[in-house]
């Protein structure tokens, strides 16, 4: 049988490929902006048909209805890094959150979390049947290759990447949907995001490759970059701000060491500009996360800068970056993945940039507050910047750690953290 002839003839409806999902199944979802959201809002609509479905996602940008309160008995969402959607369900105890390191998703999907059901969204095949995962590769590649069945949503509109794909007859189940790319608007730049952008953009050099997350703050460390050359990425996903930086002459990739001359990611979420620089764009390639995202994979990239951010920094420098005291709020993501990876590389620099300040309490902390989670240890924290500067950490002493935080701290909290730091260190602060 040809691939054309197998595409043709595992073609059907929503409903017939849902189906195949049965009460106890283990269900992955697509990440991200790549959720079929066809798919999903079918299998919610056959909620009745289900009893105890796991629901296994991570970022969920869709409306996660399997988590609202009326479905409970028939899904049971098992989030691996929380978002505004499955935040509730989760504090609610209506669903569940695994901790884990991004790029071992895949490993788990062989060992704790095997997958009876696989949702992903792909472009249509190619001329030699194999199709994209467009904007999410990440563990959604392996998902489909340790799945018992496969339902994919084909999708026009789904911009084609390079660097993974899967073959027709990975996929057991097609349902031919077209809907647009769920989008990521643009977000707002304050004059804080913009001081945090500058004094990260400081400890950034030509040549270097780069590890960016999404949103105002690593926008903001975009803008401050125009003056350098040869930028290169290497990056868990990226935004539209980096087109900016392509257009603009500035990332270049021509000095990177691993992949030279390409985009190196694992997942996309932005608008329909970073979508359309993606498409078919052969300087573009995502990997599946367990490459990408790997700390030996960072670690060959010479002069790799990882930017990422933190809830709570405490005066030793641990990291939290996941919770508000007990209750879950994020996820580690793929934040150790890149600053051990980077940690490893030659001329290697790690940053953890956040606001010195959130909802009127300090953002830098004596101690991390009861119940919070340790993200990332005070030995893997290189530098940490807030809108007051820059605090290198990695190699110092906790005295020096100390000194270096409250300095970069908001002014209104610096007496209490110096207070802090004399009954600790016996001394008054320097």
């Amino acid at each position: 049988m040809s691939w054309k002839e197998y595409y043709q003839s595992h073609q059907m409806t929503a409903d017939e490929a849902v189906a195949h999902i049965k009460s106890g199944n283990r269900v992955v979802v697509g990440h991200a902006v790549g959720e079929p959201c066809h798919l999903v809002s079918t299998m919610v609509q056959h909620a009745e048909d289900y009893r105890d479905v796991e629901i296994v996602h991570m970022v969920a940008m869709g409306k996660c209805e399997y988590c609202k309160p009326e479905y409970a008995g028939h899904f049971r969402h098992n989030s691996l890094f929380l978002g505004g959607t499955s935040r509730e369900a989760v504090a609610a105890g209506r669903a569940d959150f695994t901790p884990c390191f991004l790029f071992e998703v895949p490993k788990l999907f062989e060992t704790t979390l095997p997958v009876d059901v696989a949702l992903i969204s792909v472009t249509p095949p190619d001329e030699n049947g194999r199709c994209s995962l467009g904007v999410s590769v990440d563990y959604t590649y392996a998902a489909a290759k340790h799945a018992k069945y496969v339902i994919a949503q084909v999708n026009a509109k789904m911009p084609r990447t390079f660097g993974a794909y899967l073959d027709v007859t990975d996929i057991d189940s097609f349902v031919l949907w077209d809907e647009p790319i769920l989008v990521l608007p643009p977000p707002k730049i304050t004059e804080v995001e913009e001081a945090i952008g500058r004094n990260c953009a400081s400890l950034i050099q030509d040549g270097d490759t780069l590890q960016l997350g999404i949103g105002a703050i690593p926008d903001a460390v975009l803008r401050f970059l125009r003056d350098k050359k040869d930028l290169g990425i290497h990056s868990e996903t990226f935004s539209d701000g980096v087109v900016d930086l392509v257009e603009a002459g500035v990332i270049t990739n021509a000095k990177k060491k691993l992949h030279p001359g390409k985009f190196v990611s694992t997942l996309m979420m932005g608008t329909q500009r970073l979508y359309d620089f993606v498409d078919n764009n052969p300087d573009v390639e995502l990997y599946p996360v367990d490459y990408s995202n790997h700390p030996n994979t960072i670690a060959k990239n010479e002069n790799m800068v990882s930017i990422n951010s933190a809830i709570q920094v405490d005066l030793m420098g641990q990291v939290n970056a996941e919770t508000i005291g007990p209750r879950q709020f994020s996820g580690i993501g793929g934040q150790v993945d890149y600053i051990r990876g980077t940690a490893l590389a030659v001329n290697g620099r790690s940053i953890i940039a956040m606001h010195s300040q959130a909802k009127g309490a300090s953002k830098i902390v004596a101690d991390l507050d009861d119940g919070a989670v340790v993200t990332t240890s005070r030995c893997d924290v290189d530098y940490v910047v807030t809108e007051y500067g820059v605090a290198h950490l990695k190699g110092h002493t906790l005295r020096d750690r100390a000194r270096a935080l409250i300095s970069i701290a908001h002014p209104d909290f610096r007496p209490e953290l110096a207070k802090a730091y004399e009954a600790r260190f016996h001394e008054p602060l320097p």
